[in-house]
Order: structure tokens, then C-alpha cells, then sequence
């Protein structure tokens, strides 16, 4: 609901602004819309290339990859309009600096909006590896078998389900269990031993999470003086170091 706002929005502000411009006026100050492009391309550039070259000093550094994605997807809006729009009816120039914004906003909506996709595949950022697609079959199996046995053995305590029956239909499920369990460790240990190049499974993942929950209860335990706080500092901090070992989803 808020994202159809938020569109609704959006396109009634452009719509707005395209009614006070006039098309020979954006041909007029072309070259000046042009600079402006130029201008706020270029701080996109320093803030995202040049700021994030220095986060690996202080944090895991974020792949060239995704910076690609965030230089591009710099796409001017509602508010750079709105922000327009706000500028007093008195002020000189008032006309040629809303016509520069909706040649600024046109050109990113159209030029960028319409190539980020493109951006995206090119790079492979959305592409689903092999092995991480396969570990994620083998967890959607592994599961739906836990979910379907434990449902068994509420019917089997009911009364609803012979034991018979339950015995042979357990059994089914127990084989599909251990052959997910079987392969994943298969997988797990490829992963560890360096095997599979370049593929995450999804290890990484639920080692984040459970890491995670492991600061969260600790830090929940000093918050009830539970525990000595000179103690749990260097317990989180080793867990932070492990945190940031771990590769990137």
C-alpha cells in the first residue's frame, strides 16, 4: 500500500512539473542540464567509489559489483521535484532552475532506470549459483520432511493414525531426511575444503545467524546482569572478529 503511494506520488509531482515546462525551454539549456548530470554523477561517484574504498579499514568492504549498482542506481525523484517546485514564486531564475531538475530527473528515470536492469544481469549480482540452488532444494526437502514427521506423530498421538501406517509413512519421510542431511554435509565440507570456487550455499548464511544469536543472548545476559560485563566484552568481540570472516551474502 505505502509503495502505490509512494508511486502515485511520484508520478503526480512529474506529472506537475511536465505541465510548467515547456519542451523548447529544456532544448535551450541543454548544455546546462547536461553540466548538472555531469555534476551530481560525479559526487555519485566520490561517495560511493571513494567513501567505500575505505570502509575495509573499519568493516567487511562492499564488492566492486554491488558499487557498480549503487553508482548507477542513483536516481533522481519526487523530492529533487518537490524540492524544485518549493523554491519561492518571486525568486529570479525560479523557471530555468525547475526546467534543470526535470531535465536532471528525466535523464536519470529514463537513462538510468532503463539500464540498471541491464547493469544487473550483466554482472551476475541476481544469478543463483548451481550449488547454492541445490543446497536450497535440499533445505525446502529437509524441511518439508521435518514439518510432514511431525505432523505424523500429532496424528499418531490422537488416535487418527494407526501405527502401522504411521511407522511406514515415517519411514518414507526418515529416507528423503537423511539423503538432504547427507548431501548437505557433502556439500558443507566441499565449502570448507575450498572445493567449490566462487559458489556460496547458503553455509555462510545460517553461520551469520547463529553466531548472531549467540551475541544477542550474551548481550541480553549482561543487560540482566546476568554475567560479568569484563567477561562478555571479549567474548563479543571474538564473535564480532568471526562475524566479519565470513563472506558476503
Amino acid at each position: 500500500m505505502l509503495i502505490n503511494l509512494m508511486k502515485f506520488y511520484n508520478t503526480f509531482i512529474f506529472l506537475l512539473i511536465g505541465i510548467e515546462i515547456n519542451p523548447l525551454a529544456l532544448w535551450r539549456i541543454l548544455p546546462s542540464i547536461l553540466f548538472v548530470i555531469l555534476a551530481y554523477q560525479l559526487g555519485r561517484i566520490l561517495s560511493v567509489y571513494l567513501l567505500l574504498a575505505g570502509l575495509r579499514w573499519f568493516d567487511r568492504p562492499i564488492p566492486l559489483r554491488w558499487q557498480h549498482v549503487l553508482f548507477l542506481g542513483n536516481i533522481k525523484g519526487s523530492l529533487s521535484m518537490a524540492l524544485a517546485l518549493s523554491i519561492p514564486l518571486a525568486l529570479t531564475g525560479r523557471d530555468n532552475i525547475i526546467a534543470l531538475v526535470f531535465g536532471a530527473v528525466l535523464f536519470s528515470l529514463v537513462g538510468q532506470g532503463l539500464s540498471l536492469p541491464w547493469l544487473v544481469k550483466r554482472l551476475q549480482i541476481s544469478r543463483v549459483s548451481d550449488v547454492m540452488q541445490e543446497a536450497g532444494q535440499l533445505q525446502i526437502q529437509l524441511i518439508a520432511s521435518k514439518a510432514a514427521q511431525d505432523e505424523l506423530d500429532s496424528l499418531l498421538k490422537s488416535g487418527v493414525l494407526p501405527k502401522a501406517v504411521y511407522e511406514e509413512l515415517w519411514a518414507s519421510y526418515q529416507a528423503r531426511v537423511a539423503h538432504s542431511e547427507r548431501v548437505l554435509r557433502d556439500l558443507y565440507n566441499k565449502h570448507r575444503a575450498g572445493q567449490v570456487q566462487g559458489d556460496r550455499s547458503g553455509l555462510e548464511t545460517i553461520r551469520r545467524r547463529l553466531l548472531l544469536a549467540e551475541k544477542g543472548a550474551v548481550s541480553d545476559a549482561l543487560r540482566k546482569r546476568i554475567v560479568p560485563e569484563d567477561l562478555v566484552h571479549p567474548y563479543i568481540k571474538d564473535l564480532d572478529e568471526k562475524l566479519l570472516t565470513l563472506a558476503d551474502d
